[in-house]
C-alpha cells in the first residue's frame, strides 16, 4: 500500500502531463523553423543578386580586317549581355610609349558601346608597328566586386601617308547628264579608288588600258539632276583609311532637257495607275493619292532597286563599240525630261523620265543594244516586266514595259540578241519601249552611248593608252556655247 502511494505521488497529474508535451515539442523544432527561415532568406537574397555576380567577361570586336591603323576612324565596338558596360578604354602602345586614345566610364551600366579612335588626335604616334589594346570592365559583384574584365590587344602598323595620283587622261568636256571617262594611274598600296561627285562614287578599274596593266580607267557621271557647278573629285584610299584627293577640271556642256505637262484621265488612272498597287483599299482612295502613291512612293521604290542592281560593277569590258538603238524605232519621250503632271486642271505631281521612250509596231522584238549578261528580268513596278543587261565597268541598260521576257538572269546575251517583245505593261500608256542607260547606279544620258563618234573620241583612245595631250592633239577645236557652271536650260 505505502509503495502504491508512493508511485502515485511521483507520477505527474495527466492533465499537467497533457498540457506541457505540445511546448516541448514546439520548443524543439524553433531552431529547425528558424534554421528554414535563415536559409530562405538567403537563397532569396542569392536568388535576387546572383545577376550581379554574372562571371561572363565582356566581348570586344575589333574590324574582321585590322592590322593597318591610319588617319581615317577606327570604330570599335564593345557589348556586356549581363551587368552591362561600367568603363572602356583604349591605349596604342609604340615605342615603349603609351599614348590613350579613349578611355570612359559610365554613371549607369550600358549594354554597348561604339568607342571611336582617331590617330590624328594623339600626339607623338608616328608610323611602324604598335599595339592596340582595348579594356572593358562590367558592372558585376563578381572578383570581389571589382567586376569582370576583358582585354584584347591587336598587332597593327601605324601608316598615315596616303597614297599618291597621276592623273594620265581626262575629259576635256563633258555633257551635262552624260559621262565622262579618265585614266590615272595609283599607287600600289591604294586599296579603293575612283571618282566621286557629291554623295555619288564611281570605281575605278586596272587592267582596262592597253599595255598598262596598272592604269586604271574609270567612267564617272555629272548627273541630269546635279548642281552646274558641281566637280567630280579623283580619290584613292589605301587599307588605312588614308585618302589622296584630285580634282577633276573640264568644261559641261549645256543639254537641252525637255519640260513637259501630261494631264492625268480617270481612265487612266482606273486602267493603269491604281492595278499597280497591291492595296486594294489604297485603290480605292482619292485620284490624287492613287497617283502619287504610284508616281512617287512607287517610282522611288523601283529607282532604289534600279540603283542597288546596276551599282553592282563587273570589273571587266563586256561591250564593244557604240550601242545599238532598237531598230526602226522613233524616239518619242527623251532622257531627263521633267514632267508636270495634272487632274482636272490641278497639278498633283512631278518626276524626272530617266531613259527614252521608242515606239515600233505592237509586240516588236526588242534588242540587245550591246554584248552582257543578264542581272535582272522581272516585274519592276511602274517599268512593268523589265530586262537589265549588265555591260560590265559599272555600265547597264535596262529596257521596261515588256510584253514578253525571252532571257534569265544569269544569261550571256550578243548585241542585237532578242530579249523579249516590247508590250505596256506597268504604267505605259501604249505599247513601247523604254530604254535606258545606267552607270554605277546613276541614270546617264543615252544617246552618247548610241555614238560611235564619241565612243571613238572619248572612249576607245583611252583604252589603247593615249595620254591625254595625245588625244588632245588628235582631236579637232570643239565650239561649244556655254561654260561649266552656266545655268541649264529646260
Amino acid at each position: 500500500m505505502l509503495a502504491l502511494v508512493s508511485t502515485l505521488a511521483a507520477t505527474p497529474p495527466l492533465r499537467n502531463r497533457m498540457s506541457a508535451s505540445p511546448s516541448s515539442r514546439v520548443r524543439s523544432k524553433l531552431p529547425v523553423v528558424v534554421a528554414l527561415i535563415v536559409i530562405a532568406a538567403i537563397a532569396g537574397t542569392a536568388f535576387i543578386l546572383r545577376p550581379r555576380f554574372e562571371s561572363a567577361a565582356p566581348q570586344i570586336a575589333f574590324p574582321a580586317d585590322l592590322d593597318v591603323l591610319g588617319v581615317a576612324p577606327l570604330e570599335i565596338e564593345v557589348t556586356d549581355t549581363g551587368t552591362g558596360l561600367k568603363s572602356v578604354t583604349a591605349t596604342l602602345s609604340q615605342g615603349g610609349t603609351e599614348h590613350s586614345l579613349a578611355a570612359e566610364q559610365f554613371d549607369s551600366a550600358v549594354s554597348g558601346k561604339k568607342i571611336t579612335v582617331a590617330l590624328p588626335k594623339v600626339p607623338g604616334v608616328k608610323e611602324g608597328p604598335a599595339v592596340l589594346r582595348v579594356t572593358a570592365r562590367d558592372a558585376s559583384l563578381w572578383n570581389l566586386f571589382k567586376g569582370n574584365v576583358a582585354v584584347l590587344e591587336k598587332n597593327v602598323t601605324i601608316d598615315i601617308t596616303p597614297p599618291t595620283l597621276e592623273l594620265i587622261a581626262d575629259d576635256r568636256y563633258v555633257n551635262f547628264g552624260g559621262v565622262g571617262a579618265i585614266v590615272y594611274k595609283a599607287s600600289a598600296d591604294t586599296a579603293t579608288s575612283g571618282v566621286k561627285i557629291g554623295e555619288r562614287f564611281f570605281p575605278g578599274f586596272p587592267g582596262q588600258v592597253k599595255d598598262h596593266p596598272d592604269h586604271f580607267l574609270a567612267f564617272f557621271a555629272h548627273p541630269y539632276n546635279a548642281a552646274p557647278e558641281a566637280r567630280p573629285t579623283l580619290v584613292a584610299t589605301d587599307r588605312a583609311g588614308n585618302a589622296r584627293e584630285m580634282r577633276l577640271a573640264y568644261e559641261l556642256k549645256n543639254v537641252k532637257y525637255r519640260k513637259s505637262t501630261l494631264a492625268i484621265s480617270d481612265s487612266f488612272l482606273q486602267n493603269k495607275v491604281a492595278p499597280l498597287l497591291a492595296d486594294a483599299a489604297a485603290r480605292e482612295g482619292a485620284p490624287k493619292d492613287v497617283f502619287v502613291a504610284v508616281n512617287r512612293e512607287m517610282r522611288k521604290e523601283n529607282e532604289d532597286r534600279i540603283a542597288a542592281i546596276t551599282s553592282k560593277a563587273t570589273p571587266s569590258r563586256l561591250w564593244k563599240d557604240a550601242f545599238a538603238q532598237l531598230s526602226n524605232s522613233k524616239v518619242e519621250a527623251n532622257f531627263a525630261d521633267q514632267r508636270t503632271y495634272t487632274y482636272n486642271g490641278e497639278v498633283i505631281d512631278n518626276a524626272y523620265h530617266l531613259g527614252y521612250d521608242l515606239s515600233v509596231t505592237k509586240n516588236y522584238p526588242v534588242e540587245a543594244s550591246n554584248s552582257g549578261t543578264v542581272a535582272f528580268t522581272g516585274d519592276l513596278g511602274i517599268y512593268g516586266n523589265t530586262v537589265i543587261l549588265d555591260h560590265g565597268l559599272g555600265l547597264f541598260s535596262l529596257y521596261g514595259h515588256l510584253s514578253a521576257i525571252d532571257v534569265k538572269a544569269g544569261d550571256s546575251v550578243a548585241k542585237r540578241q532578242i530579249l523579249g517583245k516590247t508590250g505596256e505593261t506597268g504604267l505605259a500608256g501604249g505599247d513601247h519601249l523604254h530604254f535606258g542607260i545606267y552607270l554605277d547606279g546613276v541614270a546617264v544620258l543615252p544617246v552618247e552611248w548610241w555614238d560611235q563618234k564619241w565612243i571613238d573620241d572619248n572612249i576607245n583612245p583611252k583604252l589603247e593608252g593615249r595620254s591625254g595631250q595625245e588625244i588632245a592633239e588628235a582631236k579637232p577645236p570643239v565650239k561649244h556655247t556655254r561654260k561649266g557652271g552656266g545655268k541649264r536650260r529646260r
